[in-house]
């Protein structure tokens, strides 16, 4: 068993650990404009203006089975999407808003079709909830607004009352976990501070405006088990490193102790659908990109942004398919897998990333580099009885040798023989059977 003590947390984190691997997805009227999720706000635009995506809102092609499917396809066990954005329109059907999907041109919930398409297919359900609301009449403007830079924007939001936008915060989180059954994650976003480039007025928003005790225990009291993450300010299941790669297990800032952890990140460099936007990423980034987070104990958390008309592009399905090819073939260091014991993480080759069975039986050897013929694994001789590549269950013949190292201490390391040819594998696995 993995010897690694993790922070205990209120949430039902049993399926969330062994799985590993999501999709988020981030969907709105922002899709019209494609061109970032955060448009209404880069571009300042007015509410009048905005108020054309909802009126030509109709996802026509969105077929949720469809997304299902290509999740599971790639391998993801559990998905994550975005019921309210920033811009604050819902894609349920709340009675706390006419702001809402059955209002547009589609006429539907498609929280609802979502929930049920992804949950035939075996994947557990999560809502990300914006905390920000930029259409609603009680959120005062910040500096994140889009507001923001009006002559009257002070006028326009000094009587603003946060207490009944943190109502409404709750009535909404109350519909999410009472209409659709059993939900598994919920992913508040996000806190921040003050800019001080900003007037007083203009302050930032956390916990205390939220009013985040009693949303928590809204959600607590409707699911005790979900999984709720940090982004309230307030200390919950889960820490959610966004667009970058931890390189090392996330501790507590107070207490050093390990924590439960999942990396958010996109296929490009958008949340939502951007038309026009080129960094997208590579197939052997994409895959390194998951291995590198198990191998340090985390989940990862990979984005999609669906075209306006509902379905996901083309590149999107290209980089779905890259984790699906990939994933089908090596998923058993993925699934269940953590970061390797610390006597053998300590000996992990040059170019190469460990992760280990959680029963401690298995180790993994990604190849990010592929060597030529022959991968030295450091003091090594005499744990492994057996050795193949995870993609094909082809024997790799191995050999002991004992020798000295520069320092003058004897090693007992383990050589294995690999084809001089790269299999056609975007990262090939080792999988070891330690004794």
């Amino acid at each position: 068993m993995s010897s690694y003590v993790v922070r205990k947390t209120p949430g039902d984190l049993s399926w969330f650990t062994h799985d590993r691997f999501g999709m988020f997805i981030h969907w709105g009227l922002y899709s019209m404009p494609a061109r970032h999720e955060w448009v209404k706000t880069n571009e300042c635009i007015p509410e009048e203006k905005y108020q054309k995506y909802f009126q030509y809102f109709n996802p026509d092609l969105f077929d949720a089975r469809e997304w299902a499917k290509q999740a599971k396809a790639a391998g993801m066990k559990y998905a994550v999407l975005t019921t309210k954005h920033h811009e604050g329109f819902c894609l349920f059907d709340s009675q706390y808003t006419d702001y809402k999907s059955t209002n547009t041109p589609i006429g539907r919930d498609l929280v609802r079709e979502y929930v049920d398409a992804f949950r035939a297919e075996g994947l557990h359900i999560g809502f990300y909830y914006s905390l920000i609301d930029w259409h609603h009449p009680e959120f005062p403007i910040d500096h994140l607004h889009p507001r923001r830079n009006d002559p009257d924007a002070y006028e326009q939001s000094k009587n603003r009352d946060m207490h009944k936008y943190a109502e409404y915060m709750r009535n909404q989180v109350t519909e999410l976990l009472t209409n659709y059954g059993k939900i598994d994650v919920l992913w508040f976003d996000f806190s921040y501070e003050h800019d001080p480039s900003f007037p007083d007025w203009m302050k930032g928003k956390g916990k205390e405006e939220w009013e985040a005790e009693q949303l928590i225990a809204t959600a607590r009291t409707l699911q005790p088990h979900i999984i709720i993450d940090n982004r309230t300010q307030i200390e919950q299941d889960l820490w959610t490193p966004e667009q970058y790669q931890p390189t090392e297990w996330i501790r507590h800032q107070e207490t050093g102790e390990l924590v439960p952890w999942e990396a958010c990140q996109t296929f490009s460099g958008s949340w939502g659908y951007y038309r026009d936007e080129m960094t997208w990423k590579s197939p052997e980034m994409l895959i390194q990109m998951l291995i590198n987070t198990v191998s340090v104990g985390g989940n990862l958390l990979m984005n999609v942004g669906p075209t306006s008309r509902g379905y996901f592009d083309s590149r999107a399905q290209d980089a779905l398919k890259v984790y699906g090819n990939w994933m089908h073939y090596n998923s058993r260091s993925i699934y269940g897998c953590t970061m390797a014991e610390p006597d053998l993480l300590k000996n992990c080759p040059n170019g190469c990333k460990f992760t280990q069975s959680e029963d401690g039986k298995r180790l993994y050897v990604h190849l990010f580099e592929y060597p030529f013929q022959t991968l030295t694994l450091k003091n090594m001789a005499g744990k492994v009885d057996y050795a193949q590549f995870l993609h094909d269950g082809s024997e790799l013949l191995m050999d002991e040798r004992i020798r000295t190292n520069a320092s003058g201490e004897e090693e007992q390391n383990l050589l294995i023989t690999l084809p001089v040819v790269k299999p056609n594998v975007i990262v090939p696995v080792i999988e070891l059977f330690l004794k």
